[in-house]
């Protein structure tokens, strides 16, 4: 069994894509569960099954992450639906996302100072917030490893997802645009699945949130990455 899986070009994106739409079923029965996070689980009981080595399934599900910068443009369609929104509170929106750029690596910057962290480990877990396609570039350009931040971003985006409404209902938020910006900011494309789930406005800001608050972490990154 194992040798067929091994010897298929594809097994790995296959078992990526079972995964997921496992993930997909079981949330419709716990609505809490993340698709994304049953589909890492499943993936991972199923390389320790069959003792399957990371790179040999690495190199046959690395043809789903040729997905990645597609879908992620892909999120302008709602953005460009709402754009007279964005043009009628530009200023807010603009300081919105900068306000949570700021936070998102001032808190890791008291966390690295708090926990004795290395500047190596620090910079890893800066572009923590922002999509994985421009995170590991920052990640790479500053020192880090991009594999920890890789599985950072991942994470953040997972449990952005999962406590979003949540959030949004403990502190009474309820206007969309803050919604979206505070969701697309600090959990990226994954969080901005729920944000689309709430509503067209909140995704369109989400999906704003997503390039824009990367694009301010490549500048002031490196800024953040000289205090420590």
């Amino acid at each position: 069994m194992n040798n067929i899986l091994t010897d298929s070009i594809f097994f790995g994106a296959v078992i990526s894509v079972v995964g997921y739409m496992i993930g997909i079923f079981i949330k419709k029965k716990i609505s809490i569960l993340n698709p994304l996070l049953i589909s890492i689980i499943f993936v991972i009981a199923v390389i320790k099954i069959f003792n399957i080595d990371y790179e040999t399934y690495n190199s046959s599900a690395k043809y789903i992450s040729y997905l990645l910068t597609p879908a992620t443009v892909c999120l302008a369609i709602p953005l460009y639906r709402q754009i007279e929104i964005l043009k009628k509170h530009f200023k807010e929106v603009f300081i919105g996302i900068l306000a949570g750029v700021i936070a998102s690596m001032g808190s890791i910057l008291l966390m690295a100072y708090l926990f004795g962290l290395t500047h190596e480990q620090y910079v890893t877990l800066l572009p923590k917030s922002i999509t994985t396609a421009i995170g590991m570039g920052v990640s790479e350009e500053l020192g880090g490893i991009q594999t920890i931040t890789v599985a950072v971003i991942i994470i953040t985006g997972v449990l952005g997802n999962i406590i979003a409404q949540g959030v949004l209902k403990l502190f009474r938020i309820k206007e969309p645009i803050a919604k979206g910006l505070a969701i697309g900011t600090s959990s990226h494309a994954i969080g901005t699945t729920k944000a689309l789930e709430m509503g067209e406005i909140e995704g369109a800001m989400s999906s704003l949130s997503v390039a824009v608050a990367g694009l301010m972490t490549v500048v002031t990154a490196s800024i953040f990455a000289s205090l420590l």
